[in-house]
């Protein structure tokens, strides 16, 4: 048991963590003063490869609160973002009334088999926050599904292929009761429409640790060699108020139901400026990273402090060493315990 408070990101000189993720240096990358139009804040961006070059999705809020869906694209992914010069994907409350405030925290995940990529995003409607989803070849013209999850719920992304013949969705449903506990749970489909056999993937841990009493995904699921890698963030209260912070869990590759391994220290957390000062202080929130398979180099683009966008770069073999040394998690009840 004592092994379990051994951290596992000890730095060389005994009195530094080891960094998996490393901050760009002109972070922030992209703020609304970037923006063509008027903006409050641009944040918690989807993050995709399109044709060569790297597409963001980014929430874009107004200053009525309401919030869309805009696309930025880059060569390199760091600089000369081409921003679109109105939103991409606007709320359309006449019909989909569930959109009546807002759209945002999209996820993207191009599925071979649909020829399409699938963007999963968050629609906030007058029952509170449900997942919805639209499909999209070029990210100008959309084909919406509509809701796929009734509220509340957010936090959602699709796996990139069929698992056992299912489609497998990772979302973070609310209790509508009042107490703490929310939980990654995941969900299989035949048509990405209709979602059934709900089960909870990775529960929220209880007292003192980062991710106690809430998790919910980010980025959706990297398939790897060695398993699902997936990226997820912990919420802890405090006096001072709620801090995001992200953690790994690594889930089987052909039973993603089953988790392997779950970090039990956060990889990455507020800690400049720009993350824990903003509209919304002591928050890191990606919805997207992208991976070079020639190099194994991950970018991870991040909201920060709900106010701008910012990227941190990882190397997939170091993540994957990491979580492999990383507890194997207890299991009762088909709820994974630390």
């Amino acid at each position: 048991m004592a092994g379990r408070f051994m951290t596992r990101l000890l730095g060389t000189d005994k009195q530094s963590y080891w960094e998996l993720f490393k901050r760009a240096p002109n972070n922030p990358i992209l703020t609304a003063n970037d923006w063509p139009y008027a903006a409050n804040s641009v944040f918690n961006p989807a993050a995709t490869i399109y044709n060569g070059k790297v597409l963001l999705l980014a929430r874009v809020e107004d200053r009525r609160g309401f919030s869309h869906l805009t696309k930025a694209v880059s060569e390199d992914g760091i600089s000369n973002w081409i921003i679109d010069d109105k939103p991409t994907l606007e709320p359309d409350p006449e019909n989909y009334p569930e959109e009546i405030w807002g759209i945002e925290d999209p996820r993207i995940t191009w599925v071979e088999e649909l020829g399409k990529y699938v963007v999963v995003y968050t629609a906030f409607s007058k029952g509170g926050p449900l997942v919805s989803m639209a499909l999209t070849e070029d990210f100008e013209h959309f084909e919406r599904l509509g809701s796929i999850m009734p509220p509340e719920d957010k936090d959602a992304a699709l796996f990139p292929r069929r698992i056992n013949g299912q489609w497998m969705l990772i979302h973070r449903p609310i209790p509508a009761i009042n107490e703490p506990g929310a939980h990654i749970w995941v969900s299989v489909s035949e048509d990405l429409k209709f979602w059934g056999e709900h089960q909870i993937l990775i529960n929220a841990r209880k007292g003192g640790w980062w991710d106690a009493n809430k998790v919910g995904i980010n980025t959706p699921p990297l398939e790897t060699e060695e398993g699902w890698l997936v990226l997820y963030h912990g919420v802890r209260q405090t006096a001072a108020g709620a801090i995001y912070r992200l953690g790994l869990a690594l889930l089987d590759l052909e039973n993603p139901r089953k988790v392997l391994r779950r970090s039990d220290e956060w990889v990455f957390g507020p800690q400049e400026v720009y993350e824990r000062e903003g509209d919304v202080h002591d928050v890191v929130f990606p919805c997207g990273w992208v991976l070079d398979e020639k190099t194994g180099d991950i970018k991870m683009y991040y909201g920060a402090a709900d106010t701008c966008i910012a990227m941190a770069t990882a190397n997939l073999k170091d993540l994957l060493d990491y979580i492999k040394r990383c507890p194997e998690p207890e299991e009762d009840n088909g709820v994974h315990k630390p």
